[in-house]
């Protein structure tokens, strides 16, 4: 049998970071057994869904590296099939009309609170009805089991006994003739050939209600494996409150989808103790069963190690095509070029995120650095005077300006000051950029390059003298 899982995003909204887990065990599953992935677009929701949302879900995945293997399929394109099994439903007995008010569904739920009985939902008022007042809407409800239990074998959270007696007669098919989740879902999974549906455990309470479904149509039943949510570090749902919960919000922070997706991952699997895993490992190992049934937590540190990990493994050439954008986005005239590249170098070991390169390293593209004033009032004083003055008068007579030449410039300076190096390569770093963090101070003065060396410290020593 060829393994055949799906993911249904509905685009009412941008892609949920579980949701882009869900997508990440759905496809990682197809690919370890040698199967499919398909995309689904649960897009029946009229007022919400958007395309907008729906090409950022594609987007998104796209970004995470999630090829799906056949033609996406959109709800909004199948809702006469919907609308036709329905109605064969009602014709086979195992479904009916219901024009029920929404005052008549209150008083029912009101009666249920006030007589205790524990069933909230619908009470089956119109299974029998033959005859509705031809001015109210009706929609189609589906005859559910109310006896006995509906079994699920989840391959993560094991046997989950539902009793029927609990599940009302829900509506399938709405006045205006769009499907509910339940039902459009068994349809589309039984057309699609699904052989398995991964998805978060907050849909396991839907399962008994489709697993209904599915015994009334004829259609063979799926494997099920319900996986559980993320929970914040504080063991709460995860939410805006514990950081970004969408996809693309990670994107635009900076994030590489290769840290995003081994760190999803990684959020209720394992292997060993193995931290960090490539693609092909993870096909190669992955198995829905080594999901561990308990949520798992999110660890904001250790996302940004990852980061910062695959940061460093990225190469420098792809790396300044990354982070150009996040220049451009703070306004400096940064163009992909050698300059840039060395930049890159000179910060791929401290970036932990791309939109770090810009933050920490603007200073390479401004006319003038402006000083920290902590900084500037600790460094650029009279004390550091005549050791700027010195050093000035060196780097200006060198004909290669290299990270040779520079450093015989320090240790002359160094040995006519009686200065360490940390005494004179302070006041030069904030001189340079204005604060007091920087890659090596050699490196940085070779990236820079002659002209704004010479030009900044030529300003820091006017500005420690008084005449700026």
């Amino acid at each position: 049998m060829e393994v055949r899982v799906r993911f249904a995003p509905s685009p009412t909204g941008h892609l949920h970071i579980g949701s882009a887990r869900t997508a990440i065990f759905n496809w990682l599953f197809a690919r370890h057994n040698g199967g499919k992935f398909l995309l689904r677009i649960e897009d029946t929701d009229r007022e919400r869904s958007k395309q907008e949302y729906t090409d950022a879900i594609l987007d998104g995945l796209k970004w995470l590296g999630l090829d799906w293997d056949e033609d996406v399929i959109y709800q909004s394109k199948r809702l006469d099939i919907y609308r036709e099994i329905a109605e064969k439903l009602v014709q086979d007995g195992k479904a009916y009309y219901c024009s029920c008010t929404p005052e008549e569904l209150e008083q029912m739920r009101e009666k249920a609170l006030k007589e205790g009985t524990g069933k909230l939902g619908y009470s089956g008022r119109c299974r029998n009805r033959t005859e509705h007042p031809p001015d109210r809407p009706k929609v189609i409800r589906f005859k559910s089991e109310n006896t006995g239990v509906t079994i699920v074998d989840d391959m993560i959270q094991g046997r989950v006994k539902f009793d029927n007696s609990e599940l009302d007669d829900l509506i399938i098919l709405r006045s205006d003739g769009t499907p509910t989740y339940n039902f459009s879902a068994v349809i589309d999974d039984h057309e699609m050939r699904i052989t398995h549906i991964i998805r978060g455990n907050d849909h396991l309470n839907n399962t008994p209600r489709q697993i209904q479904i599915y015994k009334a149509l004829g259609y063979p039943i799926p494997e099920f494996a319900h996986h559980p949510l993320i929970l914040g570090e504080d063991r709460s749902k995860l939410s805006k409150r514990h950081g970004a919960t969408g996809l693309i919000q990670y994107r635009e922070e900076g994030y590489l989808p290769e840290a995003i997706f081994n760190f999803l991952v990684r959020i209720g699997w394992s292997h060993g103790d193995q931290e960090i895993f490539s693609k092909e490992e993870m096909i190669k190992h992955f198995d829905i069963k080594d999901l561990s049934p308990s949520p798992g937590v999110w660890n904001q540190e250790k996302l940004v190690w990852l980061n910062g990990y695959y940061i460093r493994q990225t190469p420098l050439d792809e790396l300044a095509e990354l982070a150009l954008p996040f220049f451009h986005k703070k306004g400096y005239p940064a163009k992909k070029d050698d300059y840039l590249i060395s930049i890159i170098k000179d910060y791929q070991v401290r970036a932990k995120t791309l939109a770090d390169f810009a933050e920490s390293a603007g200073y390479y593209y401004v006319e003038e650095v402006v000083y920290e004033p902590e900084a500037k009032a600790k460094f650029l004083n009279k004390d550091s005077l005549p050791s700027l003055e010195v050093l000035l008068k060196k780097l200006e007579t060198l004909e290669r300006f290299d990270k040779e030449s520079i450093e015989k410039c320090f240790s002359e300076a160094l040995s006519e000051t009686g200065l360490k190096m940390k005494q004179i390569a302070q006041p030069v770093r904030v001189a340079l950029t204005g604060g007091t963090i920087s890659p090596g101070i050699v490196e940085l003065m070779v990236t820079l390059g002659r002209e704004k060396v010479l030009k900044r410290l030529g300003r820091a020593v006017q500005v420690i003298k008084g005449n700026e």
